[in-house]
Order: structure tokens, then sequence, then C-alpha cells
């Protein structure tokens, strides 16, 4: 049987869940949300988009991988109206690197004004 390893989040803050899971060198990440360090979070989708994926690439770095390893990406919006602006942010930060498969849904009740969730899976590249 495969070893799973888990690693809890770098910040000390206590969760209910892990900040990574990986076996067979395949990293599962919890949902990444568009919050800065300072707990703010950015309020136009493009800006949110964009600090969800600074904080996807600070885990994945975490767990010895990156934006190129990405196997699988669930996007969660709020609003599906938000999608073209959602979308063109989501291409700008992935440009030059392989675009993975994604599911995007509209999903409700995020809390505070967070208004995007990425879901990740990747592969380690150590």
């Amino acid at each position: 049987m495969n070893q799973i390893q888990r690693t809890q989040f770098m910040d000390g803050k206590p969760r209910p869940y892990s900040a990574t899971a990986t076996v067979n060198n395949i990293i599962f990440l919890c949902g990444q949300v568009p919050t800065r360090a300072d707990g703010s979070t950015p309020t136009d989708i493009a800006g949110q988009v964009d600090q969800a994926f600074d904080n996807l690439e600070k885990a994945l770095l975490a767990a010895r991988s990156d934006l190129s390893s990405l196997l699988k990406l669930t996007v969660f919006l709020a609003d599906l109206d938000e999608f073209e602006d959602y979308n063109a942010a989501y291409l700008t930060r992935l440009s030059g690197h392989p675009l993975p498969p994604r599911t995007t849904v509209q999903v409700a009740r995020f809390r505070g004004e967070k208004r995007i969730e990425i879901d990740a899976v990747a592969a380690s590249t150590a």
C-alpha cells in the first residue's frame, strides 16, 4: 500500500483539514481562495483570480510542485456572469504553462467578499 503524506499550513493556524495530501507523486491541494496575507480580499474578479493563483502557486511550491505540473482544476465561481473576466485573468495567469483540464461551476454562499475558489490536483516535481 502506498503511503499518504499530509502537510499542514505553514502559518500554524489550526484548521479541520490538511493543506495537501500526496500519494504516488500526485498532490491534492485544499481549495485556494483569494485571501491576502493580511486577511483582505480583492474586490474585482480579476484581482481575486490573481490572488487565488498567488495562493495556489505558494501551496504548490511548498508541496514541491509548480503551475506547470497542474493535472486538474475545479473552479468555483459565485457568479457565472463573471466568466469572461475570470477566464481572461485565468489565461493570463497560466500563460506559458500547459493548460490543465478544468471544470468551472457556479456556487452559492461564499464567505465574506470571496467570489472564487480553486481546487487543484498536481504532479510532484520532486
